[in-house]
């Protein structure tokens, strides 16, 4: 099969990936053969890519935003009820021990054991993937493959850094950039009934913003119309940190989300950590929160800004996303 091979970790312009050829995987106990229709381009794709995530699995496929249908079903998947041809995400969170006390008390997310689609397992830069069952989602029907694909981790994570933020209910919500993951969890934000005020560096970023229904936006760097009672950093930018916090009300927070993210500068307490004012770090996401988002998605028809290329030009859709020449989400097609 078809499949793109991190070999030589470094910036997206060197080449680090290579179009080749891998066996179809096969489904093992407990897993499903997925074939490929469609696989987002996720920043962390980029950083698996580039090197900025170490290296867990020389060779390894990139994509955790997988959509396709059950090809084969392994020895004991078939518990989990998905059956040959069912449409299925494979997302971002491969696996975890669901022993740990992290697991215990439904922090899945934290478990140490834990390993994620391509990263520590082949992932879905491919014509298929394996994932175990337990770990494979359900898809809502009338939502085309293109359109779901950004969903199952741009969309997740961003459900997931929208919660730790703890916006009140019509609260005031500031984002630092707007790329997929950011364009999702507005769409959920202003849908519960939040002002949302989106801060990012490209003009048609600003434009889709207002198009969604975002109350401002302005340049990255800006100061939102009236202060925040909770933001989220998207673009992996530390130098935004302090940005983000002198923009925040007193008691609010602001949630980092993203699993790479460049140093942050000395915070100044009185202007930026005074008054109660918190960070708070996201981690991955539990299941629950996949269903949690996807229902959601479903009930307040949440849609993904898409760019879609042919899987073979995967790493072109890489630099693309490097250098912000789209709005949304880029979404390979096989």
């Amino acid at each position: 099969m078809r499949a793109w091979a991190v070999n030589r970790p470094g910036p997206i312009e060197s080449g680090p990936l290579d179009l080749v050829d891998k066996p179809v995987p096969v489904a093992g106990p407990g897993e499903l053969l997925v074939a490929v229709h469609a696989c987002g381009v996720c920043r962390t794709d980029l950083h698996v890519s580039e090197g900025d995530l170490p290296v867990h699995r020389p060779g390894v496929t990139p994509g955790h935003e997988v959509v396709g249908e059950v090809a084969a079903v392994g020895p004991g998947a078939e518990a989990a009820g998905l059956t040959l041809g069912e449409r299925v995400g494979v997302a971002w969170l491969h696996h975890t021990d669901g022993t740990c006390s992290y697991c215990v008390r439904g922090a899945e997310n934290l478990c140490p054991a834990s390993t994620y689609t391509g990263w520590d397992v082949d992932g879905g830069y491919a014509e298929y993937v394996t994932v175990p069952a337990g770990f494979a989602y359900p898809l809502p029907a009338g939502i085309d493959d293109v359109t779901l694909a950004p969903l199952l981790c741009a969309g997740i994570i961003g459900y997931r850094a929208l919660k730790r933020a703890s916006l009140p209910p019509g609260g005031r919500l500031g984002l630092y950039g707007f790329g997929g993951s950011a364009h999702l969890a507005a769409q959920i934000a202003i849908a519960q009934g939040a002002r949302v005020h989106v801060m990012t560096r490209g003009a048609q970023a600003r434009e889709l913003a207002l198009s969604l229904g975002a109350a401002s936006a302005g340049d990255a760097y800006d100061s939102p119309p009236e202060p925040l009672d909770a933001a989220i950093t998207f673009a992996p930018v530390g130098e935004l940190v302090p940005v983000a916090m002198r923009a925040l009300d007193r008691g609010g927070i602001l949630s980092i989300a993203g699993i790479h993210l460049s140093d942050i500068p000395a915070l100044h307490y009185e202007q930026e950590l005074f008054y109660e004012k918190e960070i708070r770090s996201v981690t991955a996401n539990t299941r629950a929160d996949g269903h949690e988002f996807l229902a959601l998605a479903a009930e307040y028809g949440v849609t993904a800004t898409t760019h879609a290329y042919p899987l073979d030009h995967a790493d072109t859709a890489l630099a693309d996303l490097k250098a912000g020449r789209f709005d949304g989400a880029a979404v390979l097609t096989v």
